[in-house]
């Protein structure tokens, strides 16, 4: 009989819906991926959903084309993990209520503005640990208690839109801590729904049901989960969860490291035995949530990165394309020597910040666009040691590297800049699926493969390439010291 060394993950994303098996080595045997989008909300003008029902139908329509590519004897064990905070109220026969609100609809903004009519806000963040996002789950939960109060009355179970997929494999109905953790409805402490905050807002702590850990098997594949997706009834299926979690597990990062996914947005986290949710914390931006193992914590913080250098180069660079448009504003940047130029970049002007005070400072007649974009990378890798030293106050460690995936983690310039004014190595994985990955190796030790998720990981070879400080190092201490002196009370 061949050796159960396949898992089956169903990677749901806001832009691609994936499913992919991947080998006990990390290897993708099959992949297929289709677009997700979201739809209009039939029951509220204006309203951003997620058409849970179309978006399996891609799925099942992707899994059929994976399961042809494989030797179905082979999996060990099928998983789910998505974006976080979104999910729907069932009945107890797990129908919908009320269709899923995409963590892009604009209808929960005013709602956490006004949050204190619940809840006082730090005393809420104290609790939950988590940052106060517009597209948080508790946002929805009071945005249907006052505009369809009956959903919450008939409902059974909040499931988040992993259980979801979970029940759709299996029929059960149960969610996982590492979902539930991004709802702001936590007790973060102890890592179980807060009675406190559902008390603030009138709804019961049973609608989230007895929470499972990452790796607990939910059920098994049932007759009609086979006909929709073409993989065998009886194939057991596990919880994974948020994707972010898993990401972070499936980078190699142990307890107090960090990792570092850069993109669009530049997200740091760490896992961490312990958090904290004060002022401080609150004013530092920081989000904590649970960890993909139990016992930990990902405490998180972002900001806009890749997005404000899109925006560079589409305003300094728009004659170029491509690699030679990357290639280009690299080698300007590379010829500015550190501490030699005037230019500075106000971090406000790429933070999400009513004020709108952003600036670019120290402009002349002589300055070329080379320095100016040095100095957005300057500014982003000062913002981003502010952010790790958050990270481990909050956390109570010290960091001793940074793990880094994502698209901002091709370019080495960055990349050197990052470890000048961290004083931290970068470590470069060519592990490019980290959260399929993540998921995978708690397939592998729910199922038995591996004697814990730890264990599984300790089969994959990771390739890194390291980037450590260079001499510059001390010219950007003293640098990131008056960046502080700058923006301090920003």
């Amino acid at each position: 009989m061949p050796e159960k060394d396949i898992a089956i993950v169903f990677d749901c994303g806001a832009t691609n819906l994936r499913v992919i098996a991947m080998d006990v080595q990390g290897s993708i045997v099959a992949s297929q991926s289709t677009a997700n989008n979201t739809s209009a909300d039939p029951e509220t003008a204006g309203g951003v959903i997620w058409d849970v029902d179309a978006m399996w139908d891609k799925l099942c329509a992707a899994s059929k084309k994976v399961m042809a590519a494989i030797d179905a004897t082979r999996i060990a064990g099928v998983t789910v993990t998505t974006f976080g905070v979104d999910g729907a109220f069932v009945d107890e026969k797990g129908e919908m209520l009320y269709p899923v609100i995409s963590w892009q609809c604009q209808r929960t903004v005013p709602i956490m503005k006004n949050i204190d009519k619940y809840m006082a806000l730090e005393e809420l963040y104290a609790e939950a640990g988590t940052f106060p996002y517009a597209f948080n789950t508790i946002n929805k939960f009071i945005w249907m208690k006052e505009n369809r109060p009956e959903v919450l009355e008939k409902a059974h179970r909040f499931l988040f839109i992993t259980s979801l997929f979970i029940h759709k494999l299996t029929g059960t109905m149960r969610n996982d801590s590492t979902m539930a953790g991004t709802s702001m409805m936590m007790n973060m402490e102890s890592q179980k729904p807060s009675a406190k905050i559902a008390g603030a807002l009138g709804i019961k702590t049973s609608i989230f049901g007895d929470l499972a850990e990452s790796g607990e098997q939910a059920g098994e594949v049932h007759e009609q989960a086979e006909k929709e997706t073409a993989i065998p009834v009886g194939v057991p299926v596990f919880f994974a969860g948020h994707d972010t979690q898993f990401a972070i597990f499936g980078s190699g990062a142990n307890e107090n490291e960090l990792v570092l996914s850069s993109g669009t947005w530049e997200i740091i986290m760490a896992r961490s035995s312990g958090f904290k949710a004060s002022a401080t914390e609150l004013q530092a931006q920081l989000t904590t949530e649970v960890d993909a193992e139990k016992g930990l914590f990902t405490i998180g913080q972002n900001f806009l990165a890749s997005g404000i250098l899109e925006w560079f180069s589409r305003n300094f660079y728009a004659e170029l394309k491509g690699d030679e448009l990357y290639s280009t504003m690299i080698a300007d940047a590379e010829k500015v020597q550190p501490g030699s130029s005037s230019i500075t970049v106000n971090p406000s002007f790429y933070a999400d910040s009513e004020k709108k005070e952003g600036a670019i400072n120290g402009l002349t007649i002589h300055t070329k666009r080379g320095e100016i974009y040095r100095a957005f990378l300057e500014s982003l890798a000062f913002r981003l040691r502010q952010g790790i030293e958050a990270l481990e106050k909050a956390g109570g460690f010290k960091a001793e590297k940074i793990i880094c995936v994502g698209g901002g983690s091709k370019n080495m310039l960055w990349n050197q800049l990052r470890a000048d004014v961290c004083n931290l190595p970068v470590h470069l994985i060519d592990q490019k699926e980290t959260t399929v990955l993540g998921a995978a190796l708690f397939v592998f030790a729910g199922s038995g493969i591996a004697a814990s998720p730890a264990a599984a990981r300790a089969q994959i070879q990771y390739k890194q390439e390291i980037v450590r400080p260079s001499k510059n190092q001390l010219v950007y201490t003293q640098l990131y010291e008056n960046f502080k002196t700058e923006t301090a009370g920003r």
